[in-house]
């Protein structure tokens, strides 16, 4: 009885210590949570990010702590549904999340993660650290628009929005089929009656092609069969375009972007492993290995690939409660006109 008392209070001791940790905002934070992330061994990672930008922060995260990172990845979707599932169900096998914002802050909204101290001395782009705590910004994603370079002259391209109603552009538009927020930023950005409005026009005049998924449109764009894609990744196309495809990228301006980031679990088995994660990905080696892949860090110390632009960060907590608004008007003015 005596050993059982004592491994009861050695964990919760522990359990302590790592939230502690956790809240923790001193200098030497790494420095205290290494020791007992090591005896944890290994973490387990959900995450929605690119499976091919995944070998390099893992490989560097890894060699860095000499912690065994597991990998769980699929669509930003899946990821949520999976990570709230399991805890409702009182399974808590994923220690740290690493996701897009809505789905970030849904997890947040539902308890499942827990509030961190940012990483000391950080400076980070604004709108990155989340009021709440529950998760910090990583990097960004920026839609621009992407066109092929054999069917579009430098002289050609718009300059702003209004431009796109030149009847040069009839049947040469593409979108992604699931941006409401993107819609909706920029509808908000020109005024919402007059947003909506030169949609409505912009569809009636010149159409605009649906497409489900960035990949299979950026694919569309080198393919000729969409010479101009309204709502392209920045990094998508800027990777194409490093392979040799014909497709190049311009901003409308504002670059409306959206950010994704790391979170740890409330229930977390391994959290002091979760918390050298975490840490990690606001480091500067890691954040230059997000700025190699073409993202846009966090770290405002980095260079940004939309610097001297004018941009907007979709605000995740606003696009949840406003979600059902936008996706009808998306739907409504764009999907289903188009499809006429």
């Amino acid at each position: 009885m005596k050993w059982f008392a004592f491994f009861i209070w050695l964990a919760a001791a522990t359990a302590t210590s790592a939230q502690d940790l956790l809240r923790y905002e001193g200098a030497d934070r790494v420095q205290k949570a290494l020791p007992l992330a090591q005896k944890e061994g290994t973490l387990t990672l959900y995450t929605s990010f690119a499976e091919k930008d995944l070998p390099p922060l893992v490989d560097a995260f890894e060699k860095r702590y000499g912690i065994k990172l597991r990998v769980w990845r699929s669509a930003s979707e899946n990821v949520l549904q999976r990570t709230v599932t399991e805890a409702r169900a009182g399974r808590h096998e994923v220690d740290a999340v690493h996701s897009s914002a809505i789905e970030m802050e849904a997890l947040h909204r539902e308890g499942i993660l827990q509030p961190v101290a940012p990483p000391h001395g950080a400076q980070l782009l604004e709108g990155a650290l989340r009021p709440h705590r529950g998760w910090i910004a990583t990097y960004l994603s920026f839609w621009v628009q992407a066109y092929n370079t054999h069917l579009v002259r430098k002289d050609e391209l718009p300059r702003r929005y209004e431009d796109l109603l030149d009847p040069r552009w009839k049947g040469k538009l593409g979108i992604e089929a699931r941006v409401p927020d993107w819609y909706s930023a920029i509808v908000t950005d020109m005024g919402e009656e007059k947003g909506i409005r030169f949609f409505r026009e912009l569809v009636a005049k010149n159409g605009i092609s649906v497409r489900g998924g960035h990949t299979l449109l950026n694919n569309l764009v080198v393919a000729g069969d969409v010479p101009l894609a309204l709502t392209m990744y920045q990094y998508i196309v800027e990777g194409a375009k490093r392979k040799g495809a014909p497709v190049d990228w311009i901003v409308l301006e504002p670059a409306i972007g959206r950010m994704s980031g790391a979170g740890i679990a409330r229930h977390a088995a391994h959290p002091n492993a979760a918390l050298l994660f975490y840490e990690f990905m606001l480091s500067r080696e890691a954040q230059q290995v997000l700025l190699s892949r073409d993202y846009v860090p966090t770290l405002a110390s980095l260079p940004s690939p939309l610097a001297q632009r004018r941009f907007k960060l979709i605000d995740p907590a606003a696009a949840m409660d406003q979600h059902d608004k936008w996706q009808k008007s998306f739907e409504d003015v764009i999907v289903k006109r188009s499809a006429q």
